[in-house]
């Protein structure tokens, strides 16, 4: 499903991987291939998209193995990883759902995300410049059909001077009715994002962006001072999946279990290594999204809770005695951000939940009004434990710290040898520092939260 190998490619192999134009242009008005728009095509898939799951290929990196950040910039990686640790810190955008929507004027909410990473990129100073970016899925909508690579990625990031990583959304993976199999969506994702190969692939068209090269849709991305540990989440609306049985009832069985052994090797192997760095896990589908109380006010405003999913990665992190410092994940189209307090191995762990899916799509409200009565939405620092679903680990406390349901925007992370900092900014403010809505600060050592 997901091999990039032996692909025909129109262009040709390159000796050095390529991340931006040379050249800047302004942005486009509107899409070079005109989409046919959301409503007809959901109307025939609705049902699918709540039972239909895909298959994918074994990553090509055996399970404790992990993609260095050196790798992708080819003969440049020493000079990158010695800026990076003379700057003793390292800084990433990460974006989710950014593929546009068919409206000129939607359109334009990608472009002002693509253009504000890309803006932070040449006005920051050596000291705090990115290293990357880092998707977590929903790239290109409807359903990733390879006709809308150019207008939804690579058009708006044409100027983006970084390797973008990338996994995949079940937007990305979900196959229509009709597609032709060398046209499935996950295998136009591999293309683009699994290559063995430097290639400019068709999907690039005149651009000169190079397909990265990830060992799969699962994989770990191995940087000074983080390790982001990246698995696929599948097709589905909701929920999301990461094996044939997270009810233990073999549910799902076209999805290959793949993902449980090398995350339970990653674990291991970050435990073995005694790594002192941040361990964050990426998802698309979020383990928690925000709904009302139960006989509260409102509906949720969008996508549930990945409950299964999560107990799956729980117990696996139980298992090997290890737990990351941050969980990241996108699909609902907003800005959330969750405070875990959980009990493990016999330390009180702050986690942070967030999700990041307000990358140009569509903006959600968290909460909608019901039966003619409008909405209540939460206060900041909400308890909302009735959300755990039967948890893998002992949990003290689940509170909704903040959310932005209103705006465009996308995370600058930056972690050092002692802390890891998340913070999430608005599109469409003139100044950096002016734009952050929100931050959270872990210290690595101890799990626990920190003052700004």
């Amino acid at each position: 499903m997901s091999k990039a190998a032996g692909t025909k490619l129109s262009h040709p192999i390159f000796s050095e991987p390529t991340f931006n134009e040379e050249t800047k242009t302004a942005d486009p008005a509107g899409f070079l291939t005109p989409h046919p728009g959301d409503k007809e095509i959901y109307e025939e898939v609705s049902a699918d998209l709540k039972k239909k799951v895909v298959p994918f290929d074994k990553s090509r990196l055996a399970d404790d193995k992990h993609l260095g950040l050196a790798d992708i910039y080819g003969r440049h990686g020493a000079e990158v990883l010695g800026r990076i640790k003379a700057a003793k810190k390292i800084i990433f955008h990460v974006i989710g759902d950014s593929g546009a929507t068919v409206t000129g004027k939607k359109y334009r909410n990608e472009l002002s995300v693509a253009d504000q990473v890309t803006l932070d990129c040449s006005t920051s100073n050596e000291a705090n410049q990115p290293s990357f970016a880092y998707h977590l899925g929903d790239i290109v909508y409807d359903f990733g059909e390879k006709q809308y690579y150019y207008d939804q990625f690579y058009e708006p990031f044409r100027d983006y001077p970084l390797p973008i990583f990338a996994i995949p959304g079940n937007h990305d993976s979900f196959i229509t009715p009709e597609i032709a199999s060398a046209d499935e969506p996950l295998k136009t994702f591999a293309r683009n994002f699994c290559s063995p190969e430097v290639v400019i692939t068709p999907e690039a068209r005149s651009l000169h962006r190079t397909a990265m090269m990830q060992p799969g849709v699962y994989f770990t991305l191995d940087a000074p001072f983080v390790r982001i540990i990246g698995l696929f989440s599948n097709a589905l609306e909701g929920p999301g999946v990461i094996s044939s049985q997270p009810d233990q009832k073999k549910k799902w069985p076209a999805v290959p279990d793949f993902q449980l052994g090398y995350l339970e090797a990653q674990l291991k192997q970050i435990k073995a290594d005694k790594y002192q760095g941040a361990v964050i896990i990426a998802v698309h589908h979020p383990p928690f999204t925000y709904s009302p109380p139960p006989h509260g006010q409102g509906v949720a405003g969008g996508h549930g809770c990945s409950s299964d999913m999560l107990r799956e990665i729980d117990t696996i992190c139980a298992k090997t005695g290890v737990y990351p410092h941050a969980f990241l994940s996108a699909h609902a189209h907003n800005y959330q951000r969750f405070t875990r307090t959980i009990e493990f191995g016999n330390e009180e762990f702050d986690v942070p939940f967030v999700v990041c899916g307000d990358g140009g799509h569509n903006v959600n409200p968290i909460v909608r009004g019901n039966k003619g009565q409008p909405a209540v939405e939460p206060h900041p620092g909400t308890s909302v434990e009735y959300l755990e679903k039967d948890p893998a680990v002992k949990v003290k406390e689940l509170l909704l710290e903040k959310y932005e349901d209103h705006n465009y925007g996308y995370l600058r992370i930056t972690v050092d040898a002692r802390l890891l900092r998340i913070g999430f900014y608005q599109v469409g403010v003139n100044s950096l520092a002016q734009s952050r809505f929100d931050c959270v600060t872990v210290e690595l050592k101890t799990h626990q939260m920190v003052a700004n």
